[in-house]
């Protein structure tokens, strides 16, 4: 059972750490919004970075927009470094859980986890980035097991509406689901919207890393995973979608790996029936279409060479047509922005042996909230973290390194997120 009492030496329940940064921000705001969520309707928090007058000065940002003053005398600051062993060492030492919010993981993501693996501090990220959460398996999951501490990766929108969406779909189906398939479409309100450039620099260097991920991987030898009924069948690289009536291409994000590796777990460990899983992600029209030809074309050919990969890093906005800038989305376009994943699934009802012939009923389920990166993200990191605070024998019996479906398949979780309005529900 994972620890999460606090004690003199472990003052705190949560410590963000980059919480000075754009997104860690926004998780500041969230943890301060849900304290009385915390065990015995009390969380102890604090904040973490390197630069204690920029971690002041979102306490202060947070305190006027929240109007919470308190926060700006009531939340301890602990100034750590990615590039300072001890300090990550003494932070860690002082938290239950850490909140790792400093990105691209690739370059600044290990030494967080080395140093909550080393000192007893559970870890929860927000990566989207598949080389990074594979090898944090790869080399820390025995130790992690040993230590009895949980590392639980892309607990952001990268992944938690689609790794627990599946998993919401299986349990409201009534009989064996064999595949799900999920369709993405962001809205953006009148003003629009766009996304940070560190989740751009993390595409950059994943998509130029790709071979060292596919090396990664036959590291862990897996047997292919078993299929049940009908072989999953993969789409084309752009199609119009009956589904959600506009074109789509495959979701190039986190999602189709981390729902796999739920699945391996679930079938590893629980002797479940494994899901195949399809990722799409719309478009629009025609218009859209040609913007991303464009866009996809200079990224594939430039992300090939560093100087092709430092103009890219370099210029967000010309190279994504807008979708992604160094400024960040303002508050205004946040509040206008929302997601929908809608899920179609098949599978066998009660009466039917899956082993004989193709599928027999359906299920449709959605899964919608908030602005994606900086809402919907801190909404399921926090509930991600007070889950394990408030319900320690709900998660694997022993320490290691997890997925958000693997950790979380038992607790009330998809309850959490429904009350703070990321909704899962059955059409």
């Amino acid at each position: 059972m994972a620890r999460i009492e606090t004690s003199s030496s472990r003052p705190y329940h949560l410590v963000i750490f980059g919480a000075s940064g754009f997104t860690g921000q926004f998780v500041v705001e969230e943890v301060a919004r849900t304290v009385s969520e915390g065990p015995k309707g009390n969380l102890k928090w604090a904040v973490a970075g390197r630069s204690k007058q920029k971690l002041e000065k979102v306490l202060e940002q947070a305190a006027g927009v929240l109007s919470k003053p308190e926060l700006r005398t009531e939340v301890d600051v602990i100034v750590a470094d990615v590039g300072e062993p001890d300090s990550l060492a003494a932070m860690c030492k002082q938290a239950v859980i850490v909140l790792n919010c400093v990105g691209p993981y690739r370059f600044y993501g290990e030494p967080v986890v080395k140093a909550c693996v080393e000192n007893g501090a559970h870890h929860i990220d927000i990566s989207g980035e598949p080389q990074f959460l594979e090898g944090m398996q790869l080399n820390y999951n025995s130790q992690a097991a040993d230590k009895g501490v949980y590392i639980i990766g892309s607990c952001g929108f990268d992944s938690i509406p689609a790794d627990m969406g599946v998993l919401y779909t299986r349990d409201q189906f009534k009989g064996t689901l064999s595949a799900v398939e999920s369709f993405l479409t962001v809205n953006s309100g009148p003003e629009g919207g766009c996304i940070h450039d560190g989740t751009w620099q993390s595409a950059v260097h994943g998509f130029a890393d790709s071979q060292k991920l596919q090396s990664l991987r036959r590291k862990f030898n897996h047997k292919p995973l078993p299929t049940v009924g009908s072989r999953l069948r993969r789409r084309g690289s752009l199609f119009f979608s009956s589904e959600i009536q506009q074109y789509t291409v495959p979701f190039m994000g986190s999602d189709p790996s981390v729902v796999k590796r739920t699945q391996r777990f679930l079938v590893e460990e629980h002797q479940a029936s494994p899901v195949q899983y399809g990722a799409y992600a719309g478009i629009g029209g025609v218009g859209s279409i040609i913007k991303l030809m464009f866009a996809g074309m200079m990224f594939w050919f430039l992300v090939k060479f560093s100087f092709g990969r430092n103009l890219l890093i370099k210029h967000p906005e010309f190279f994504s047509f807008g979708v992604f800038s160094k400024a960040g989305p303002t508050r205004k376009q946040m509040e206008a922005s929302s997601f929908q994943f809608a899920f179609y699934g098949e599978g066998y009802t009660e009466e039917q042996d899956p082993s004989q012939g193709k599928p027999n009923a359906k299920i449709r389920t959605l899964v919608q909230g908030p602005e994606c990166g900086y809402v919907a993200t801190p909404i399921a990191m926090v509930q991600a973290a007070l889950t394990i605070l408030n319900e320690p024998t709900a998660l694997p019996k022993k320490g290691g390194v997890y997925t958000p479906g693997a950790a979380f398949a038992k607790t009330t979780l998809i309850d959490r997120l429904n009350k703070h309005g990321i909704q899962f529900s059955v059409i």
